[in-house]
């Protein structure tokens, strides 16, 4: 470094034993150790500088880390509550099917047993509903009906045919018939029957399957005057394949006329 920096240095003289003086020498360019910074000082600063950029990236990187860690969250979140969502709607849509299912219209005709909703498009169950008509030789006991008209029907493979009703599966069977007398006379000692009763193929004898006898149904002094009896049967029995099922009654000349106070059906159980 050069010595020119206005820094007095005491001259030095160089005495020789031949007692001549000698020459000046100049003092090499030294400076003092005040002009600058301690060399102590300076590394200090540059450590310290150094830490305080360290500092500042590392709470950069960790702010980073913590809005990844909120952003994650909140996603978890929504993702959570939509799949609650829609386990929520499932169960909802679940139960309006179940109600809608148990809420379905049933329809009834008469005495027709209950549709069943598992059979789907096979053949209805076995059942017939026929209904009185005017007899025109009123000297038969076994009685005529009407079929088709009003609200009667045959189904499920029963056949009606001169008064009868025939079954093509063997099973049980409602069986039920109602009548109604009507005249304007009567003896006291007449009695009124009304039967039903079944014909097989392998049998030349009919079965008798229900009956009722009605007896002392007007009195001596009625005569004169219109009066009516009713009689009604029912029952549950086993039918076999082909069976023909009619009914009969005592006195068919004093058969009421009205379409719905006579029938005759039947319908498998």
């Amino acid at each position: 470094m050069s010595g020119t920096q206005g820094y007095t240095y005491p001259q030095v003289f160089l005495v020789d034993r031949s007692g001549g003086p000698q020459p000046l020498v100049q003092p090499p360019g030294l400076v003092p150790c005040w002009s600058f910074p301690p060399a102590q000082e300076r590394v200090r600063e540059q450590g310290r500088a150094r830490g305080c950029r360290g500092v500042g990236s590392w709470s950069l990187v960790v702010a980073l880390l913590f809005l990844l860690l909120l952003v994650f969250g909140a996603l978890g979140l929504g993702a959570y509550q939509i799949h609650r969502l829609q386990t929520q709607l499932d169960g909802i849509q679940r139960e309006v099917n179940i109600e809608s299912q148990g809420c379905a219209p049933e329809k009834l005709v008469g005495d027709l047993p209950e549709s069943d909703p598992d059979t789907g498009k096979k053949a209805s169950r076995p059942a017939a509903h026929v209904i009185g008509r005017i007899q025109k030789d009123v000297s038969q006991s076994t009685l005529r009906w009407e079929p088709k008209a009003g609200r009667a029907f045959t189904e499920g493979g029963v056949v009606y045919r001169d008064g009868g009703l025939q079954v093509n599966e063997t099973g049980l069977y409602h069986i039920y018939s109602r009548v109604q007398f009507e005249a304007n006379h009567c003896t006291p000692t007449d009695a009124l029957v009304h039967s039903v009763f079944v014909r097989r193929p392998w049998s030349s004898k009919p079965l008798t399957l229900i009956e009722a006898h009605r007896e002392g149904y007007c009195s001596s002094g009625s005569n004169g005057r219109v009066w009516t009896s009713g009689s009604y049967l029912g029952s549950t029995l086993q039918l076999e394949k082909q069976d023909w099922v009619y009914v009969n009654v005592s006195h068919p000349a004093i058969l009421s006329h009205t379409h719905h106070a006579n029938f005759f059906g039947l319908h498998k159980i």
